[in-house]
């Protein structure tokens, strides 16, 4: 079966606190979640209704099992799931003060991570090529083996010999502790972008992916490497979305922040369901902003995605485009 959406990288158990507006030293109380950024694009895209399965490895332990449950639980496949003997699947933590501090710390992931020992010669790249989406992040070329393993999933998928309605999606999430320097990013995503057809990033992660700039700027730097859409998020302005005919923007759907890192997750997995849909771009962006500002008005990420019936609600309710959410 053709997978709607067929995410990469990395996966995660996050350790999110119960207590709130407190320092991670005072903390009491946590809940156990699944957490990664690709991770959480596949469960987002799995409640819109799409078909998702994610390319990962975790640790031979509980918690692998644990992710394993629980991404089925959601309606991810997990057949591309493996274990690593000899590594513990990562935990990352955080403290939550809203309504925008909300710093990460991450464990189990230095020197190396499982996410981080995806080989390419175990990869379907029958799968990788025949997905309509195909998601992955910069995280993934930090290290080796997973950045030939990434190079080798993209290259299976030839911009020029993608069929109409299909995308290669790179996000740009670019996270420093995971890299020796900017430019050692900024070599490694020059490696991906020939086989991108969609890049997102917010504006320091544009910066190092194609230089500082203005937002247009940095989008027409995107497009000049052959990218088709170029996403670039605005912080408080909302986010912007160009091609080479149109250029959107949706403005930021107000929400009370209770926990904005699961957002951008969010985010994602409506835009590949909005995208599939095939809507205009402007309603594709709205849709995903409002799924974004649905995350970050609740405690956790995978466990926090919303419906489209959220969100087409949520729209409503701000006077926002709000277009067909069924599947399709």
């Amino acid at each position: 079966m053709t997978l709607d959406v067929l995410t990469m990288g990395r996966i995660s158990v996050d350790i999110y606190p119960d207590d709130i507006g407190v320092g991670l030293a005072d903390v009491t109380r946590f809940g156990k979640y699944l957490g990664g950024s690709p991770a959480n694009v596949a469960v987002a895209a799995a409640r819109h209704g799409r078909s998702t399965a994610l390319i990962t490895r975790t640790g031979a332990d509980p918690f692998g099992e644990y992710l394993h449950r629980e991404l089925v639980r959601y309606g991810v496949d997990d057949r591309f799931v493996t274990p690593v003997e000899g590594l513990q699947t990562p935990a990352t933590f955080c403290s939550i003060t809203p309504p925008d501090d909300f710093p990460l710390y991450f464990y189990g992931r230095f020197p190396t991570a499982p996410d981080l020992q995806l080989d390419a010669a175990d990869l379907d790249l029958d799968s990788v090529r025949d997905a309509r989406i195909f998601w992955s992040t910069v995280t993934g070329l930090c290290q080796e083996p997973s950045r030939s393993a990434h190079v080798a999933a993209h290259e299976a998928r030839p911009r020029d010999g993608l069929p109409a309605g299909a995308f290669t999606v790179l996000d740009l999430d670019y996270r420093p502790m995971f890299w020796d320097s900017e430019e050692d990013a900024r070599a490694q995503v020059a490696t991906i972008l020939p086989h991108v057809t969609v890049a997102i990033g917010n504006e320091q992660e544009c910066a190092v992916a194609v230089g500082h700039g203005t937002p247009d700027e940095q989008a027409d730097r995107l497009l000049e490497a052959g990218v088709e859409i170029a996403v670039v998020k605005l912080g408080p302005e909302g986010v912007m979305a160009k091609t080479r005919n149109e250029r959107v923007v949706s403005a930021p759907v107000p929400v009370q922040t209770l926990n904005g890192l699961g957002a951008g997750d969010a985010f994602g997995g409506a835009f590949c369901h909005g995208l599939l849909a095939g809507w205009p771009l402007a309603q594709v962006l709205d849709f995903a902003n409002a799924a974004g500002a649905i995350v970050a008005s609740r405690l956790s990420c995978s466990d926090a995605m919303p419906t489209p019936d959220e969100v087409t609600v949520l729209l409503a309710e701000r006077g926002r485009l709000v277009p067909d959410a069924v599947a399709r």
